[in-house]
């Protein structure tokens, strides 16, 4: 790679050892750690790179405490090392700092990886002119550039993945030179080679099948049929599956005799660019976007130790036999040293997650990266199993993967948390299984990671394939039971009638959630009889299907029942209306509008229910059925209650979740253009949010439920509820990276609003597909929806709506590079605002373009429209949006360097959002007055500012407090080279 500077021409080598030059001199790059920054600042390709991803690309997921202070030191060595010749105080050309991070400009740069990458260009050029000599000899000289192991030498997760990478190209490339010397007629000439490299490559298909046509092009068919059945047994034996079509159709061709043999020409293995989204500032996620240049998933700052454990119960009793057994699978002091995969399963109610908690808690401290646990719901009555991206991606982010960064499909997602878990020591539960499918991509691929599961079923597979170790979990033993009953309701009650006791364990069939309920309605009430309450389970003793064993020792329907019919009447219609509800937990005013009621009463209902033991409270004000009560609540819902009184609860529920979305997002974003709603035809009245901390705190407490909830609606006709709550849920839940729900949610969006021909649904749930598309960086895709919507916006007539649209298909084209497209969209958005009116939005489109523009390089150009949008909002009166815009102005001068004119415009928007009671946007800004006082050299002002903001942020527990902190200690340190902070 060459970049011109006074001292002569600067040349990297990356296809091997890192290398550099500056003219016929080579430079000394330092140590392993300061190599690995520069290889990724150089892979990147110009584009910034944040501290945080810096750190997690160097020393991975168990950075050193110092890790932020070296790394700066390492940039500021690199510095000097490039720009030997930068007067003291003069900003830097190359190696630049940019938001949090550091870009390395790289403007006509070339070198070895990009030499490859434009001969593997021209290779494919030549052989399409008919050249194809021409080719081989170019392929052939570019392969022979290389000079190792790419980025030998260089520590931590980013080197290892773009070694990978690199590796797998040049491998690619070799392919595409052998099969080009193959259609030369070279078959003689490249057999030995194509034999070394099948031997080193075994299962790499494409080798095999080059392979095949130059042994059966030398006479020697019999070889090339041993070397395809040889081929077959390993992908057979090694990873279960069978050759692809493309070998297969080469070995039928081979048994035919066909003389040509000739596989179809494969395209070169083109280079991917490094992208990054593009858009305006509050849009751009601060992890890049995952292309080439990329290095795998960004953490979160800090060591992540996750303690998922729900609370151990304190009543636990008995089980000494299966804990014994639980044990015994794991080694008594040392870690083990293979898989462990524990296996609890049984009927339901047998307390199959109360003994897996409790042991876990157990031998929690022996693993000091901390437990992980999820319930799969694999037996939930509402439909809402968890699928296995879910729970992969909880344990993801659990674990400190920033939840941007987790790939799409089960596979990737499924890899990455393999690599996540590797050398790590985490306890894991996974409880609630539906079945071995569901289990298998959450299981670890090192040891060091045991697994305990639950299920009901057996999960034969798991214990078939995986060595899984089954134990089945049964009643209590008699013992036990009375032990359990003597724990709740106290030994001397049970003492004085042993034979009452002895009844009511029998009764229930030592089952412990039975023996739970019964024991409650007793312990309530401490002047029952025992010998009465044993009366009452016999007079109801029914059946129960889902606690059938086979004869009545073994069913529960009673103790459901009898406890059902103990409630007040308020409390059991509130119990079958829970019952309804298609989330995996429900929050109290959600229970109020299923109920029809106000959420003071409800709110003493649910007391009532969970004092019963006939609901769980996991969460305050979170509540959350057992299986077995929710199947029957549902079936008393089924029998008690009309299809109108059950159609009613759901409408008011919908209602519900529909204009409490919609306010909230109203409160987090007032600027933002609104959805008419239509009126509630209900009483289930929306939460009112006081602010956007509430807000947002009710978004993210209810974000599986309110998926859940709009794919309800979409599937039992209330479709206009699934499309408009999906619009607006579209902004939190980008803003938290919520974007594999976001694709679900609008998915089931659009077949709702298709279902029943509603054509401006139709265009939102596009929108915002297609808008999610280019988050994932699928352009076709995202082009496509987006260029739909915007067709049924514009004819519907609906200016808002394609306003909106063009400002996502701008982003998009900006994330491409498309810089004129997108302003284009601009332009055409601003006109539709400035048409209706909007002038909040016109100021948002402004700042927008101003960032498209600095995109481009063109800041004078940004810092006008910026300063545009700050004058629409002060003459509108909207502090919120001018303080943003204030903010951007400060961005645009200091990124022209003009430090003591970006303070103005920043202390601007420091004071509207104090105004406003903003304290993270406050905090933000007072970082980037620091910024600004620190590039001016004004090192007292800019501690100053650090501390404020770090003040702030230790108040709202925000997690960037801790990468503020390293920043301060940076700050107090000298740099060891003697010239300062870097």
């Amino acid at each position: 790679m060459n970049v011109t500077d006074g001292a002569g021409v600067l040349r990297f080598s990356l296809l091997g050892p890192p290398r550099a030059w500056r003219g016929g001199t080579e430079l000394p790059l330092g140590s392993p750690q300061q190599r690995a920054v520069l290889a990724v600042l150089l892979l990147r390709r110009g584009r910034a790179v944040g501290v945080g991803e810096l750190v997690d690309g160097v020393w991975g997921h168990d950075p050193p405490a110092g890790a932020v202070p070296t790394l700066r030191t390492y940039v500021s060595r690199l510095r000097r090392l490039l720009e030997p010749d930068r007067p003291p105080g003069a900003p830097p050309r190359l190696l630049v700092s940019l938001g949090d991070g550091y870009a390395l400009r790289t403007e006509e740069i070339t070198g070895d990886l990009g030499d490859f990458e434009e001969n593997l260009a021209r290779a494919e050029r030549l052989r399409a002119r008919g050249d194809s000599r021409g080719a081989a000899r170019l392929l052939d000289t570019t392969l022979a550039g290389w000079q190792g192991t790419p980025l030998a030498g260089v520590p931590g997760p980013f080197a290892e993945a773009e070694r990978a990478r690199l590796t797998e190209r040049r491998l690619a490339a070799l392919e595409y030179r052998l099969r080009v010397e193959l259609e030369l007629g070279r078959h003689e000439a490249v057999l030995p080679e194509l034999v070394a490299l099948h031997e080193a490559q075994p299962l790499r298909e494409a080798v095999c099948e080059l392979l095949l046509v130059a042994l059966y092009r030398c006479g020697r068919r019999a070889e090339a049929l041993e070397v395809y059945a040889s081929t077959r047994r390993t992908l057979v034996d090694e990873l279960g599956i069978e050759p692809g079509s493309s070998l297969r159709a080469a070995h039928a061709r081979l048994l035919a005799g066909d003389l040509d043999l000739s596989p179809p020409p494969v395209p070169v293995p083109a280079g991917t660019e490094d992208t990054a989204d593009a858009g305006a500032p509050g849009d751009v996620p601060e992890t890049g976007a995952d292309g080439s240049g990329g290095y795998g998933p960004s953490r979160a700052a800090g060591n992540v130790h996750p303690s998922q454990l729900p609370a151990d119960l304190p009543l636990f009793t008995g089980r000494d036999a299966e804990l014994r057994r639980v044990d015994a699978l794991l080694p008594a002091e040392e870690h083990p040293d293979t898989a462990v995969i524990g296996l609890v399963n049984g009927m339901a109610g047998a307390g199959k997650t109360t003994l897996a908690v409790h042991w876990a808690h157990r031998v929690a401290h022996r693993f000091p990266d901390g437990s992980l646990y999820v319930n799969l719901r694999g037996y939930d009555q509402g439909g809402s199993v968890m699928e296995p991206t879910e729970a992969l991606e909880t344990f993801l982010v659990a674990l400190g993967v920033a939840p941007q960064a987790v790939p799409e499909g089960v596979d990737a997602q499924a890899a990455l948390y393999r690599s996540v878990l590797a050398g790590r020591r985490v306890l894991i539960v996974l409880d609630n299984a539906r079945d071995s499918a569901q289990v298998r991509p959450l299981l670890p691929g090192t040891p060091g990671c045991p697994v305990l599961v639950t299920s009901r079923s057996q999960l034969t597979g798991l214990v078939a394939g995986h060595g899984a170790h089954p134990l089945t979990l049964g009643p209590l033993t008699g013992g036990e039971a009375r032990a359990m009953l003597s724990r709740r309701i106290g030994a001397a009650r049970v003492d004085a009638e042993p034979e009452a006791a002895e009844a009511i364990v029998g009764l229930c069939a030592r089952l412990p959630l039975a023996l739970a309920i019964v024991a409650a309605r007793a312990a309530h009430h401490p002047g029952f009889r025992l010998a009465d309450i044993a009366d009452e389970l016999r007079e109801t003793h029914g059946s129960l299907d889902a606690f059938t064993g086979g004869d009545a020792q073994t069913d529960a329907r009673a103790v459901f029942s009898w406890s059902y019919h103990a409630l007040p009447s308020a409390a059991a219609d509130l119990f079958r209306r829970l019952s309804l509800h298609p989330g995996p937990d429900i929050g109290t005013a959600a229970a109020a509008a299923l109920a029809g009621a106000p959420v003071r009463p409800v709110r003493a209902l649910l007391t009532e229910l969970t004092g019963s033991s006939l609901l769980g409270e996991h969460a305050p004000g979170r509540f959350a059925f057992h299986d077995l009560l929710r199947a029957y609540a549902r079936e008393l819902a089924g029998t008690e209650d009309t299809e109108e009184r059950r159609g009613a609860a759901l409408r008011r529920m919908h209602d519900h979740y529909l204009h409490t979305t919609h306010h909230a997002s109203a409160v987090i974003s007032p600027l933002r253009e609104t959805l008419p709603l239509p009126p509630s035809t209900t009483d289930g009245g929306a939460v009112r949010f006081t602010g956007r901390r509430q807000a947002m705190q009710w978004l993210r407490t209810e974000r599986h439920v309110l998926r859940a909830v709009v794919e309800h609606a979409a599937a039992h006709g209330h479709e206009d509820h699934a499309w408009r709550t999906a619009v607006g849920l579209d902004l939190y839940f980008d803003r938290l990276g919520f974007w594999h729900d976001l694709m679900e949610i609008n998915s089931a969006a659009l077949r709702a609003a298709r279902a029943v021909g509603d054509r401006t649904g139709e265009a939102h749930a596009l929108r915002g597909l297609g808008f999610f598309h280019t988050r994932f960086a699928h352009s076709a895709e995202a082009r496509r929806d987006l260029g739909r919507a915007l067709e049924l916006f514009r004819a519907e007539g609906d200016g808002p709506g394609e306003a909106r649209t063009r400002r996502c298909l701008a982003y998009q084209a900006n994330g491409e590079g498309r810089f004129a497209v997108s302003l284009d969209h601009y332009a055409h958005a601003r006109d539709l605002y400035r048409a209706e009116g909007n002038v909040g939005n016109e100021a948002l489109v402004l700042n927008e373009v101003g960032w498209t523009y600095i995109l481009l390089g063109e800041h004078e150009k940004a810092l006008e429209h910026c300063e545009k949008a700050v004058a629409l909002l002060q003459e509108i009166g909207d502090p919120a949006g001018e303080a943003a815009a204030q903010d951007s102005v400060g961005y645009a001068h200091h990124q022209l360097g003009r430090y003591e004119a970006a303070v103005g415009p920043f202390e601007r928007a420091l004071a509207l959002y104090r105004e406003i009671g903003d304290h993270y946007l406050e905090a933000d800004t007072l970082r980037h007055i620091a910024d600004s006082r620190l590039a001016a050299g004004e090192r007292e002002e800019a501690v100053e500012a650090f501390r404020a903001a770090l003040a702030l942020l230790e108040g709202l527990s925000h997690p960037e407090a801790a990468d503020l902190r390293e920043t301060l200690r940076d700050l107090d340190a000298p740099d060891p080279s003697g010239s300062g902070p870097a």
